[in-house]
């Protein structure tokens, strides 16, 4: 391609000499196979490149970015990148580097792919998210259970609870200790509130309501008291599917064996971000951040249930084994809260009958998606959870366009991945 190049009179200078001026760099020293730190004379020449300060496209990835596994040796910033065929999972571990991605088609057979990351787009989520029948009720939409909320912490109830009616939930209750209720009731009218001590056994009430409720959604600021390991049991005795979350997951990592025996009686959706999968799963901790797809497989394998692993992208496995990727989001979610949102997102999806790991990835993929338009309007450094929660509705109507008239494909582009929206 060099010969054709100058054989076509495109000038050619050393990488130590002058150089004209220009607008646009365009990087394609190393392809997407490179490994390692860059050899000479390639960190001089990416040191002249970023005293520059120009805009960059980079080929396959940045130069000096391994796309194996994301780590960067020092690469370039690019502003766009265009690569062949798929993602990489460099691409998805070093957002920052790469910026926006375009990906090309150029002929590589489908089964050539290897284990490429199968990243979750608005299309597949579009048309897994179906409309409701026009002769559906409350109990058909699905009924929801939202466990947790400990004295002072009932705000993580109350943003699972509005996110699972966000999803279309038809019946939502809360079950939390009297001081969190009467702060519930008095904040959500559209919320059905239930007192509990957080303690097992559970009495007759309180275990019918679990065995009444389609999902439960047990840990969203559940606290880590004495006794709530054996209350969240108690509660996965009775459920006939749940969502695991934050406090849930930690006080039930002395009881893996537990949770297995609730995984193979029922759905169970694991939610933990990177350090509460340390406590849970501490065996295959060590490359979660770096290598997410392979610990969250194995500890999905291991504990027999669908995990979505949270972080930047996250990794939904089940034991089955499925994988798929989520890229969506911005540095908005990076605050308390967006947890609960996801939880409750995915306990109304999973109550209207999608599989486990479909509705952690739709889940996921809504909840990142609904970051984006709210970070439009308010920017992702002043997002809050409820600006996420009120974004559902807008993308819900964006995924029916989706289904309706879907975008004209636009060859060779085979897919476009936005660069993450940053606080200003």
């Amino acid at each position: 391609m060099a010969d054709r190049a100058r054989r076509d009179g495109v000038r050619e200078v050393p990488h130590d000499g002058p150089w004209p001026s220009v607008g646009l760099v365009v990087d394609a020293v190393l392809g997407s196979g490179a490994r390692g730190v860059p050899r000479a004379p390639i960190p001089a020449l990416l040191a002249r490149v970023a005293d520059l300060h120009l805009p960059i496209v980079a080929i396959d990835g940045p130069t000096g970015l391994d796309l194996a596994s994301g780590v960067s040796h020092e690469a370039p910033v690019a502003q766009l990148t265009i690569t062949c065929n798929a993602l990489r999972r460099g691409h998805l571990l070093a957002r920052d580097e790469c910026g926006d991605v375009v990906v090309v088609d150029a002929g590589l057979p489908a089964q050539l792919a290897g284990d490429l990351p199968q990243l979750v787009t608005d299309a597949w989520a579009a048309h897994r998210l179906t409309p409701f029948d026009a002769d559906a009720h409350k109990g058909r939409r699905g009924r929801v259970l939202i466990a947790g909320g400990a004295p002072g912490m009932s705000g993580a109830v109350r943003l699972a609870a509005r996110a699972a009616f966000a999803a279309g939930a038809g019946l939502v209750w809360s079950l939390s200790p009297a001081e969190s209720t009467a702060l519930l009731a008095a904040a959500e009218p559209d919320l059905q509130t239930r007192s509990t001590t957080l303690t097992a056994p559970l009495d007759s009430e309180t275990r019918a309501l679990v065995a009444q409720a389609d999902v439960v959604v047990i840990g969203p600021g559940l606290g880590r008291a004495a006794g709530t390991a054996e209350f969240v049991l108690a509660v996965l005795a009775a459920a006939k599917a749940a969502v695991i979350d934050a406090d849930a997951l930690t006080v039930l990592a002395p009881h893996r064996a537990q949770l297995i025996a609730a995984a193979e009686r029922m759905p169970l959706l694991l939610t933990p971000h990177p350090g509460e999968f340390r406590t849970l799963c501490p065996e295959h901790a060590s490359g979660c951040e770096l290598d997410p797809w392979t610990a969250a497989a194995a500890a999905a394998a291991d504990l027999r249930c669908a995990l979505l692993l949270k972080g930047v992208p996250t990794v939904v496995a089940h034991p089955s084994p499925t994988l798929r990727t989520v890229a969506a989001g911005n540095p908005g979610l990076a605050t308390g809260g967006s947890g609960d949102v996801l939880a409750g997102i995915a306990g109304a999806l999973l109550a209207q009958g999608h599989a486990t790991d479909v509705a952690g990835a739709l889940a996921a993929q809504a909840l990142g998606r609904a970051a984006d338009i709210a970070a439009r309007r308010c920017s992702a450094r002043s997002l809050r959870p409820m600006d996420v929660v009120e974004a559902c509705r807008d993308l819900w109507r964006e995924w029916a366009v989706w289904r309706t008239t879907p975008p004209v494909p636009c060859p060779p582009v085979l897919f476009e991945l936005a660069a993450p929206q940053r606080a200003p």
